[in-house]
């Protein structure tokens, strides 16, 4: 048999075969104990619970698929052998699951039991088990599930409903061949069984592995960046990234993989692809995979890693240029802080320390989201956040914005006073190095805003009591949403010199969201024209110099505003928006202090910097412009219910 010195991992041999030291051992073992002050471990007591509770399940499932194929007329004895069989994935498959945690499950059929017995005479026999709570079925979903609360475990269950006329406990899911004749959904289903089988086969150390994965996920939640949904990475993308530096230092100790962790990924050449394995050049089954080569689309992706069972994906399709800048910058604190940590001049909990989000940034935008009753609350939370990836697209498209950063935390109400059902999220933003320019984000903001009530609106979700409200806020003005400890969380960021030198500009003309055009040609905007701007909108900010050099902190009126409130509910939305345009100036000092350290973006603003002198915004009828595109989309909603409509016809007249 092929020992582990023998045996290659990876794509490439490893950097170092070396034998971990004592010292290595001894800060492992404190790593260890570090993190078991955050209850990322589940009692032994807990972990029998949980596989009970599997036990059962298996049992149900398995009775579940003999019961179905009695009812098909399927002969006793041939039902009593079709078997059938629960995978479980993700956290809990890698042996990283924290206290707490829900369990990732997969039920395997036979062909007899299609996916409508599952959401059917499954969800029924649930129904009448009297540990089951909190039964829910998604079965529209992307990858359709059924999510209940078992025993007081939280599980999620897919299907996958295989080719075989038998599933034997025996059955690899990492097998190829099981995928043949099988639709999207069962494929899509499969798929995370397989990926997470995948990277324990992968790994040279298994043991090593989970402790670096635990440690890892650890810190990225405190920093906040483990998030898939908000553009950063998930829990499958942090296995993958840790399972590489595993394969390239497979005899090394978990302490030190975590440096190596950090010093990887802090210098490596994205988007140049993390690859657990070889991808297969013959695709023989013809489903999509990850492939740049032949799917344009693929290109564009910023942070490829990719899975490495078959179909190959990106699991990090959703990573944007500030959310990649972010990592990145975090990935080379990481390194600082572990490398000091090995000098045994600082302890664990050093690298375990929350992120300083709100001490970081001059600027923020807060989506507030709210309802007035718990279920129509849950619904709307879930689609704004799902969403809010494409508000920090739009601003990262802003030419005179450097960072858009989102932290995943979200908040609940400060006080009674602002309801029970109150969501909020935050996005810092970084200016560029501009001087006393206008910086319009109406339609940054308003475009998402309009995006989040149509998309409830198509799926019937959205209800009157849903309300949705987008504004900006100064660093000084956190404390009317979120608590002071909140607020001065993680420790203060370091003072940073800035450059006074402006970025050049561009030729390009950027048109700001009334239809006026961005004079970008270098020219002071004139005395009348800022007074212009003043009087038509008392909530145009001006920010001084002086003002900006304040302690570090802008001075600003109390309800000063930089960008457009988005305070549009249902009624709103159907009658259409007032139109309102609210512009900020922001001096040089202003924009390029962000209270502290903060990532370069590369590639942000890529439609061109901003001027080197003042940048005006004249501005014509942001009515009229709204007004217009109104009358466009409800022309696009009555041509799509017309086509609707002719495609119902037809079907009716081939049936009769």
């Amino acid at each position: 048999m092929m020992s582990l010195q023998e045996r290659t991992f990876g794509i490439t041999s490893p950097i170092s075969l070396g034998q971990p030291k004592a010292i290595d051992l001894e800060l492992s073992k404190k790593l260890e104990d570090a993190m078991k002050l955050y209850s990322v471990f589940e009692s032994e007591e807990n972990l029998n619970h949980r596989m009970d509770v599997l036990g059962k399940i298996n049992i149900l499932v398995k009775a579940w698929i003999t019961g179905v194929a009695l009812h098909k007329n399927m002969p006793e004895k041939a039902a009593a052998n079709v078997g059938g069989k629960v995978c479980t994935f993700g956290s809990y498959r890698l042996g990283v699951h924290t206290k707490g945690a829900d369990i990732d499950t997969l039920c395997i059929a036979p062909r007899h039991v299609e996916r409508s017995d599952f959401f059917t005479s499954f969800y029924d026999l649930l129904k009448e088990q009297p540990e089951v709570k909190e039964l829910r079925a998604v079965e529209e979903a992307y990858v359709p599930v059924i999510k209940m609360t078992f025993d007081g475990i939280e599980l999620d269950m897919l299907f996958a409903r295989l080719a075989y006329a038998q599933c034997p406990e025996s059955l690899d899911v990492r097998d190829e061949s099981i995928l043949k004749n099988l639709d999207q959904k069962c494929v899509r289903s499969l798929n995370g069984s397989r990926v997470t089988d995948e990277i324990l086969h992968l790994v040279p150390n298994v043991e090593n592995f989970r402790m670096s994965l635990r440690a890892i996920k650890l810190w990225a939640k405190k920093r906040g960046i483990y998030s898939n949904a908000l553009g950063f990475l998930g829990g499958v993308s942090w296995a993958m990234l840790v399972a590489r530096v595993c394969q390239l230092y497979p005899n090394t100790a978990p302490a030190v993989l975590l440096q190596k962790f950090f010093l990887v990924y802090s210098k490596w050449d994205w988007p140049q692809p993390i690859l657990l394995k070889q991808m297969s050049t013959d695709n023989k089954l013809g489903f999509p995979v990850w492939d740049p080569r032949i799917n344009p689309s693929d290109r564009f992706h910023l942070m490829p890693i990719i899975t490495p069972a078959y179909p190959q994906q990106n699991s990090t399709f959703n990573v944007t240029t500030s959310t990649r800048a972010i990592m990145i910058e975090e990935f080379k604190e990481g390194l600082d802080v572990t490398t000091v940590i090995l000098e045994q001049l600082e302890s664990w909990d050093r690298l375990f320390e929350p992120s300083n989000f709100f001490q970081r940034y001059r600027h923020y935008i807060v989506i507030i989201a709210k309802a007035d009753n718990q279920e129509h609350h849950l619904e709307w939370v879930g689609l704004v956040e799902s969403k809010i990836r494409l508000l920090v697209q739009n601003l990262e498209r802003n030419p005179f914005i450097e960072l858009a950063h989102v932290t995943p935390e979200s908040f609940g109400p400060l006080n009674e006073t602002e309801g029970k059902h109150v969501t909020k999220w935050f996005v810092g933003l970084v200016f560029k190095k501009i001087e006393n320019a206008n910086v319009d984000l109406t339609f940054d903001i308003q475009s998402f805003s309009d995006t989040i009530y149509r998309q409830a609106a198509m799926i019937k979700m959205l209800k009157e009591d849903m309300y949705l409200e987008v504004k900006h806020v100064k660093r000084k003005q956190l404390v009317d949403y979120i608590p002071h400890n909140i607020i001065n969380r993680g420790r203060p960021p370091k003072k940073k010199t800035h450059s006074t030198t402006n970025t050049p500009t561009t030729n390009k003309e950027r048109r700001s969201s009334n239809g006026s055009e961005l004079n970008t040609s270098g020219m002071k905007m004139s005395q009348s024209d800022s007074e212009l701007t003043r009087h038509a909108n008392p909530n145009v900010v001006h920010l001084s110099m002086e003002e900006a050099n304040d302690s570090g902190v802008a001075s600003l009126q109390s309800g000063d505003v930089l960008s457009q409130n988005s305070e549009l509910g249902p009624e709103s939305f159907d009658k259409g928006a007032n139109g309102e345009v609210l512009t900020s100036q922001i001096s040089n000092e202003d924009s390029n202090d962000s209270g502290g350290k903060r990532p370069h973006s590369p590639g942000a603003g890529d439609m061109g910097s901003p001027p080197k002198k003042a940048t005006g915004i004249r501005r014509r009828s942001f009515g009229i412009i709204y007004v217009v595109t109104t009358f466009l989309f409800d022309m696009l909603q009555i041509i799509q219910c017309k086509t609707m409509l002719a495609m119902l016809h037809t079907q009716g007249c081939n049936q009769d």
